[in-house]
């Protein structure tokens, strides 16, 4: 017969359950979700968009630049002026051509708008969008 202290070690051996095949699925899962998240640069501030019936939903892989009511041109939480448009664009379509998305506010001087336009034209930005919200 076997003594009580190897009866109790190995009781002690069975119960356990191999967490190693659990922890291998996770780090899976993060790597996955990690490499297939896109990462889009908001613009840092809230503006007020024009309503537009003809709005349409855009892909996830954009730039995003928005106009403030008081005239600012942002990208990334940062000011960078209409001066700052073109050098900030070529930067960020050096590598893949992608939409640029314009989020102007309703009260932004037609004229300003224009001339981030024409930047961006500039910058080599082949399509560009004005964001807006849906409206009736």
């Amino acid at each position: 017969m076997r003594s009580r202290l190897s009866q109790r070690i190995e009781q002690e051996h069975s119960n356990n359950i191999d967490l190693s095949p659990l922890l291998d699925v996770v780090f899976i899962l993060l790597i996955f979700f990690i490499v297939t998240t896109v990462f889009v640069k908001e613009t840092g501030i809230e503006v007020d968009k024009p309503k537009a019936v003809s709005s349409e939903q855009l892909e996830r892989n954009m730039v995003l630049l928005a106009i403030s009511a008081s005239g600012e041109v942002m990208y990334d939480g940062a000011s960078i002026g209409v001066s700052g448009v073109r050098a900030t664009l070529a930067h960020a379509l050096a590598k893949q051509q992608k939409a640029l998305v314009i989020q102007a506010d309703k009260n932004t001087p037609a004229q300003l708008l224009v001339d981030v336009i024409d930047q961006a034209k500039l910058a080599g930005a082949s399509q560009i969008n004005i964001a807006t919200r849906r409206g009736s």
